[in-house]
């Protein structure tokens, strides 16, 4: 696997900021909430710091838009960084959660890395070149049931106030086999490496799917909007899957 120089830039700073998260780990101290399903911690900050002083470095033009608040202009693109996805697992000591990072030059995601540091996974894409997990290459399922596939659908607590919500997600849960709520970046790491068949969302940031969704397209799936329209990165409901069973999950959970 004979990577870009900004992907080795970026392997090289999430795999520093996944030391930052295995040294925190078990040891998270206070946790604040920012939402009812979304607790920041002393490692977030840290993460993207460390993230943020490797990548300036050596790219200085790129900007950065990081979680946690970090933003930088810059006029070669721009990194979008999430430092920990997947908070709630670190915090409970699961190890589900990772660091994500992309860049996006004119409008296109180029490079996606995603480091699970205590599973030892490290997920590279490059726009027209592949996707790969720990250098070797990744594809997605071949499921083309929904009742054969393993589904993630990830929500917030708002979901219980919408019952038209509730019911189409009750349908999918029907007829999936399996149903699963883990975060974007496992949930499209996972998709993108056969694992896990689909992923839906409704409330995404472009930390949470940047990455991800170049890993998914990479390997060969499919990354819509919410009614199977094309996907763009302001667009918080992220429909992501092998592809053979992406109409069916977009006319079950429609469009919001």
């Amino acid at each position: 696997m004979r990577l870009q120089a900004e992907t080795r830039a970026a392997v090289l700073a999430a795999r520093v900021a996944g030391r930052v998260l295995d040294r925190h780990f078990g040891r998270v101290g206070r946790v604040r909430l920012k939402g009812p399903k979304d607790p920041v911690t002393a490692a977030d900050a840290a993460s993207e710091w460390v993230i943020r002083r490797l990548l300036r470095r050596r790219y200085p033009d790129v900007g950065f838009l990081g979680e946690e608040g970090t933003v930088a202009a810059g006029a070669e693109g721009r990194w979008i960084v999430d430092p920990i996805d997947g908070t709630l697992a670190f915090v409970a000591g699961l190890p589900t959660f990772g660091v994500s990072i992309a860049l996006e030059r004119r409008d296109r995601i180029d490079v996606g890395v995603m480091l699970f540091p205590r599973l030892r996974e490290l997920f590279v894409a490059e726009r027209g070149r592949g996707a790969w997990l720990n250098g070797r290459p990744i594809r997605v399922s071949r499921t083309t049931t929904l009742g054969r596939a393993t589904v993630s659908l990830w929500h917030d607590s708002r979901v219980w106030g919408d019952r038209r919500l509730r019911d189409r997600l009750a349908r999918v849960g029907a007829r999936a086999q399996s149903v699963i709520n883990v975060g974007a970046c496992f949930s499209l790491a996972y998709v993108a490496a056969g694992r896990l068949d689909g992923y839906w969302e409704r409330n995404a940031h472009p930390w949470d799917v940047a990455a991800g969704a170049l890993l998914v397209r990479e390997a060969g799936g499919r990354v819509t909007d919410g009614a199977g329209g094309p996907f763009r990165l302001d667009e918080p409901t992220i429909v992501a899957s092998n592809g053979r069973l992406h109409a069916g999950l977009v006319a079950l959970l429609g469009r919001r």
